[in-house]
């Protein structure tokens, strides 16, 4: 089930001209198996590893994908929601994986570098003409430097951007995948930018070509591909359309859902998306009812148990909880994600019976997703409910790491390192993170 899990930052602010916002994630077991299913023969075809290219969803409104280091691509949930089919997805995944295989995030210096030294230069040349006497001019030389140096940055990335669409339709013919999603998604932009009007849009100062450019420009090759007219994965389309309609039941305001979503419609889509809405609105008779008749239709689909499990948890009902969540748990092979959901309801159940069966689960979830810190939280809490204050301290320190927060991780380390036998596995990961912690809280200290 979708859940918020952590917050990031998006963005890059460039001659402090592009404002950082914070973000957060959303974790899905099923969304995220489709983005690795969905994805795995373009990453093949960009020449990556699979397993080292991961996806995460971010709960924005906007229409966007970007990639910020490493091999991890963010999508946003505007992005989904805009989409027509899987295909369109497939299309923008092609496209940032073109940024990681060129090395686009590597080489960005390579554009911020000249930018700042223009701006420096016209700094330093405002400066001296303001202090001979030419006020206004001196700040005319610094703003026309600024708007020259953001000029020639921008133009970098056009670059870039033009360079990921071309690797993108060649990865996607490489896989045996039509890029004709490409095109058609970059049309729903184009209207986008017809909406806005092009006559307010300065082509030379967007961080993209227009969409009407990279039409124009990737068309022909588009079409050229034996795989154009190859029709779209039935399955993953499917997978799809029930992603897509959880994600709006969950982050859409529920009138919204209710509306796209009627009662009269009784497919699978429609009964996924209104038992999030439902749920999420505080009617958990309709919510249950509705996962009900999700696995009524399909009653040994893992991501239907979850659901009705998730909605008995989040209602006080934790011990009604366990034979969805186990079902779910096993229906999808362990999966780290369902595993900390199921692993809560253990706890939740404050059944003692039940804390040596959580402790397997949540240290199962968190050697399969490391960066869980919700799975870190749970597995320190019944560890602490059977008296193992040391590990329970160790998990808090892993927890405060993930989250940022320097001060408590170390803390929490060196209480771990107190009671862990030395030279241990868990003796060593506790001092690791004390050690990394202290040397980042030191760092802060020397920069003030």
């Amino acid at each position: 089930m979708i859940r918020r899990i952590v917050s990031l930052i998006a963005g890059v602010a460039m001659l402090a001209a592009v404002p950082v916002q914070a973000q957060s994630l959303l974790r899905d077991a099923e969304t995220e198996a489709l983005f690795r299913d969905m994805s795995a023969p373009i990453v093949t075809a960009a020449g990556l590893r699979p397993s080292d290219v991961q996806f995460a969803l971010v709960n924005d409104g906007s229409i966007n994908a970007f990639v910020v280091g490493g091999q991890t691509v963010y999508i946003h949930s505007g992005l989904i929601e805009a989409a027509a089919d899987v295909n369109q997805v497939q299309g923008v995944i092609a496209h940032e994986l073109g940024h990681i295989a060129d090395g686009h995030v590597a080489n960005a210096d390579a554009g911020q570098k000249p930018a700042m030294a223009m701006y420096l230069l016209s700094m330093v040349l405002g400066l001296a003409t303001a202090a001979a006497g030419g006020g206004a001019a001196g700040m005319g030389v610094m703003a026309a430097g600024q708007q020259a140096a953001m000029g020639s940055y921008l133009s970098f990335t056009r670059t870039q951007e033009a360079t990921a669409d071309a690797s993108a339709i060649k990865y996607l013919k490489t896989a045996g995948i039509s890029a004709k999603g490409m095109l058609t998604f970059f049309k729903t932009l184009q209207q986008q930018e017809y909406r806005y009007g092009l006559a307010n849009i300065d082509p030379f100062m967007q961080s993209h070509p227009l969409s009407g450019t990279r039409i124009a420009t990737l068309e022909g090759d588009v079409k050229e591909s034996p795989f154009y007219a190859k029709p779209i994965d039935p399955v993953l389309q499917e997978r799809f359309r029930r992603v897509k309609a959880k994600l709006l039941g969950y982050v859409a305001d529920p009138k919204r859902t209710l509306n796209e979503y009627p009662d009269t419609d009784q497919t699978i889509y429609a009964h996924y998306a209104r038992a999030y809405a439902y749920h999420k609105a505080g009617y958990p008779d309709k919510a249950d009812a509705e996962a009900a008749a999700l696995v009524k239709a399909r009653p040994d689909d893992p991501y239907f148990q979850e659901i009705v499990g998730q909605i008995m948890l989040e209602a006080g009902r934790p011990k009604d909880a366990l034979i969805p969540l186990r079902a779910a748990y096993e229906g999808t092979r362990s999966n780290p994600l369902i595993g900390t959901t199921y692993g809560h309801a253990l706890i939740a159940t404050d059944n003692a019976a039940n804390y040596d069966e959580a402790k397997r689960v949540l240290r199962t979830a968190v050697q399969r997703d490391d960066e869980n810190p919700f799975a870190w939280f749970q597995l320190g809490t019944v560890y602490e409910r059977t008296g193992d204050e040391a590990r329970a301290a160790l998990a808090g320190a892993e927890q405060a790491s993930i989250t940022g927060d320097s001060k408590t991780a170390a803390m929490r380390a060196r209480v771990a390192l107190a009671g862990i036998p030395k030279n241990t596995p868990d003796w060593i990961r506790a001092q690791d993170i004390a050690m990394t912690s202290q040397d980042v809280i030191d760092k802060g200290k020397k920069r003030r």
